[in-house]
């Protein structure tokens, strides 16, 4: 059975509020009826939006789950200066509205750098919102005993509907593979970063619909880190 996501709580409170009065204000008969199933229908997308369910993370701690549900829209060699410093390999998932949004750690380790970059919000699947949207990314230096020296990041990047990044990770938290970290509210996009020079093997392929905190996108050879 899914439980909720803590940070929507309030959004759900909200809305059961707002709905159940605007319900009532109908005047009775047929539109009261009609105006009581749609907005039943709203208040469990609400309830849906928000699930966070259990999962377990599938392979051994080198193998890099999946940091969002939906589904796989990129992997592509880029260049990233801030923080891996080099060459590296991006997977960008797609999440809809009917995604599960919470965020979760792909490895274990622990936060060594943030950047928050405020932004546009475009549609995430438009060219540019890549660059131009809002974004919050943690660099994760993963524990020595999975992969030494290895720095990776996750991205978050909000969208046309998705206003609100959730974060409650900070500089010099551990993070556990699997962990929750935080989500996006409504609609958006997550990124998987790490060094193309790291052996390494995409196990995902573009189109493919993976799930948060379970699926393996990348795991991890015996080589540089």
């Amino acid at each position: 059975m899914p439980t909720l996501a803590r940070w929507g709580i309030p959004t759900i409170l909200l809305a059961t509020g707002i709905l159940g009065w605007g319900v009532w204000l109908l005047p009775a008969g047929p539109a009261r009826w009609v105006g009581a199933v749609i907005a039943a229908a709203l208040w469990l997308f609400t309830l849906a939006f928000f699930r966070n369910p259990t999962r377990t993370p599938q392979g051994g701690e080198r193998c890099l789950t999946a940091p969002a549900d939906g589904i796989v829209v990129d992997i592509e060699t880029v260049d990233e200066p801030d923080f891996i410093k080099g060459p590296a390999i991006r997977i960008g998932i797609f999440l809809s509205v009917f995604d599960v949004h919470v965020n979760r750690s792909p490895i274990a380790g622990r936060v060594s750098w943030v950047q928050y970059k405020p932004g546009k919000f475009l549609d995430v699947r438009h060219p540019d919102a890549k660059h131009e949207n809002e974004a919050n990314t943690l660099g994760i230096i993963a524990d020595d005993a999975v992969a030494p020296g290895l720095h990776l990041m996750v991205r978050q990047l909000s969208g046309l509907i998705a206003r609100r990044i959730v974060c409650t990770h900070g500089v010099g938290d551990v993070l556990k593979r699997g962990e929750l970290y935080g989500m996006i509210r409504f609609g958006s996009r997550t990124e998987l970063w790490l060094p193309a020079g790291c052996a390494h093997t995409v196990k995902v392929a573009l189109g493919q619909r993976v799930r948060c905190g379970e699926t393996i996108l990348v795991e991890l050879g015996e080589g540089k880190a």
